[in-house]
């Protein structure tokens, strides 16, 4: 089952061109054997588990289990998701909308914070829709997969174009604190946050990273210790309350972060913590910038439209290990499990886009950068 058939030109060749950027592939399209691929970020550091599937159900689990997370990574596999289920669908000509639209639905209950997830279902839907009322059910799932792909390469694109813009707010000798994987695992290969300062490191600006273990799943202390040391980039691992201390003490020179959702005050959702680490970089005075892409802004949006995702208990109630979650307290103890928190916009110091660095105020600059006027 050959796809490749089904991109079009342009698409082709801008696959093969982002191949020189992406030392780590955690999530890609195999044409030839028309599955949908990704690196189980559970597995990490431990493991590098290659994950392979044709059934859209699957990879809405990947994404509710966080074996696939990061607001662009989950949009990628969201998009082609979709694109397996117009796939699928094409068996069932007279069913394939009703499908497609079921599929939609499931993938769009996985995660209810990530924006990504709901820009990029938008987009396959629309494109599926489009040509299957034009031309029919095989065009429509060659829209399905070009749309995908489409997403795929624009995300590691604008990846390095916010790697390129926010490597200039870094300077040679800087300690850049970070909270929560924002690198390849988190994205289509390349990284936000982290993406910053990869293309920093590459421009042979001497840095040091100190990275939050981020509890409860350890996104830092197994994910972006992993990252870090792929690339040669010399780092420290803290405990979450010790960014403040690392901050007051002078230890780090600005912190990036990324971000789940944007909306259009400039109220950023991102991992738990975030806040705490935006209040301590307030207090310290030290400079606190938000990279990602456009995709994550949602337009005409307010903060309270930000729904934050609750998971399980049993997170907080254990460690992730080697061995999966090893409990840690005694049994019968009530746990709370936010997954995000949001950071108001005045603890912002600027936002890092691949449509170049957005500053306050940010509810007139974020629509003037961004295109949305």
């Amino acid at each position: 089952m050959n796809l490749y058939h089904l991109l079009p030109g342009d698409l082709k060749a801008s696959l093969n061109k982002i191949e020189e950027f992406l030392r780590v592939k955690p999530l890609y399209f195999d044409f030839e054997a028309g599955e949908f691929v990704w690196l189980n970020t559970r597995e990490i550091p431990f493991r590098e588990v290659y994950v392979r599937s044709r059934d859209y159900r699957r990879v809405a689990r990947a994404i509710v289990e966080m074996e696939i997370r990061g607001a662009p990574a989950i949009g990628v596999a969201a998009a082609y998701g979709l694109a397996l289920a117009a796939l699928e669908a094409s068996s069932r000509p007279s069913e394939f909308m009703e499908v497609v639209s079921e599929a939609r639905k499931l993938l769009a209950s996985t995660r209810p914070t990530a924006f990504n997830l709901f820009w990029a279902l938008d987009r396959v839907y629309g494109a599926i829709y489009r040509f299957y009322e034009s031309r029919g059910v095989d065009a429509a799932v060659g829209a399905a997969l070009a749309e995908a792909t489409r997403i795929y390469v624009e995300d590691v694109e604008s990846n390095i174009a916010i790697g390129r813009e926010g490597a200039k707010l870094i300077e040679d000798g800087d300690t850049i604190l970070t909270h929560c994987n924002t690198g390849s695992l988190a994205t289509a290969g390349f990284g936000t946050a982290l993406g910053v300062i990869r293309y920093a490191w590459r421009e042979g600006k001497r840095i040091m990273v100190i990275t939050t273990e981020t509890r409860p799943v350890l996104q830092g202390a197994r994910l972006n210790v992993w990252e870090l040391k792929k690339e040669g980039i010399p780092f420290k691992l803290i405990v979450d309350s010790a960014a403040g201390l690392v901050l007051e003490r002078g230890m780090a020179d600005k912190v990036i972060v990324g971000a789940d959702r944007i909306v259009s005050t400039g109220h950023t959702a991102n991992k738990i913590g975030t806040y705490m680490v935006a209040l301590a970089a307030s207090r310290a005075g030290k400079p606190f910038y938000v990279a990602a892409p456009s995709s994550t802004f949602q337009p005409g949006s307010k903060p309270e439209d930000i729904v934050i995702e609750e998971r399980s208990p049993e997170e907080v109630l254990g460690v992730l290990s080697e061995k999966g979650f090893v409990r840690i307290t005694m049994e019968g103890v009530e746990a709370y499990n936010p997954s995000f928190d949001v950071t108001p916009p005045d603890l912002i110091t600027a936002f890092i886009t691949e449509r170049g660095i957005i500053e306050k105020p940010f509810e007139s600059n974020i629509p003037r950068v961004l295109g949305w006027e």
